[in-house]
């Protein structure tokens, strides 16, 4: 049984593919499998995966009949991880160099927690790189492990699977799985940490997120982007089922949703005009089914004034 299970999906990116997998096999750190998906992906991806998983055994190739999406793809390589951790790498993205080394000496120091968070810097078709400007929130000071309770600030991390590895006994005993559409980790990484019984944390850039100049889909005009609400629905029926989470987190996450829906709709080139209108109209049922007494939305959601 390998440390790690690194699961990457892969649709319309052979030009970073190659990037990607080779920044996890030349980790210094080995112990590891690699469980590569393509999402049926028309370029070169599956040849691209094919030809690693014949040169390094621990590159396992998963090809899907039919393209189903980023979430339901990692769920695809999900099903194939052994690892003890399972951590998730997207095909345009890579590690940075000694990064596994460093999540695996953090893992050990504090006892195998059920999740750990590390940080992350964006980098630019210009050659800038950026690191996460809230990586103060990662701080290893205190106690090694602890609950989101005694830290709720982590929740103002960018949401998102990648800068983040998790016990696969946790997802497992959890059932966490990954929704079909956009914003698809909203439903999995809120749920997990507040579920979490022990979090650490690791003050440490261990992933380039690339910038696309363009192709980034969460950038283009669609009305895909009106599955956010699906997606945080998932998040309260989740506290709905789990009453002993619900008082505490349900205003956190109602103020969360707010920023999230704000940023969406203040996004230029998101949604078409009249989709803005739809949204809005949206946002407002939204912002009445799950706003809990005297739980006030984020002052800096512009969408908030507008409800």
């Amino acid at each position: 049984m390998p440390r790690f299970s690194v699961i990457v999906p892969a649709y319309k990116a052979q030009a970073y593919l190659h990037a990607c997998l080779a920044s996890v096999l030349e980790q210094s750190f080995s112990d590891l499998e690699v469980i590569a998906v393509d999402d049926c992906s028309p370029d070169a991806c599956g040849a691209i995966i094919d030809e690693c998983a014949a040169r390094d055994a621990r590159v396992r190739a998963v090809r899907l009949d039919e393209n189903v999406g980023l979430g339901r793809a990692r769920n695809a390589g999900l099903r194939h991880a052994t690892g003890d951790y399972v951590l998730f790498l997207d095909a345009d993205d890579t590690f940075t160099p000694g990064a596994l080394q460093a999540i695996a000496d953090r893992l050990k120091e504090t006892g195998s927690p059920d999740v750990l968070l590390f940080d992350y810097a964006r980098t630019f078709w210009d050659g800038r790189e950026v690191r996460n400007q809230l990586a103060h929130l990662l701080t290893q000071e205190g106690p090694d492990t602890f609950r989101l309770a005694d830290r709720p600030s982590l929740l103002k991390l960018l949401m998102v699977v990648w800068n983040k590895a998790y016990s696969r006994d946790f997802v497992e005993r959890e059932g966490f799985t990954f929704p079909p559409g956009y914003y698809e980790d909203v439903p999995w990484t809120f749920p997990a940490l507040m579920a979490a019984d022990s979090l650490a944390t690791l003050d440490r850039v261990c992933l380039h997120y690339r910038q696309r100049r363009t192709g980034n889909i969460l950038g283009t005009t669609s009305d895909k982007h009106f599955d956010i609400f699906d997606q945080y629905d998932r998040v309260f029926d989740f506290l709905d089922q789990h009453p002993d989470l619900d008082e505490l987190w349900r205003p956190h996450m109602f103020r969360r949703m707010v920023e999230h829906m704000a940023a969406v709709h203040g996004k230029r080139g998101r949604l078409s005009r009249r989709g803005r209108t739809a949204f809005l109209r949206r946002a407002r049922a939204h912002y009445a089914r799950y706003r809990t007494p005297g739980t006030r939305a984020p002052r800096r959601a512009r969408l908030h004034h507008a409800l």
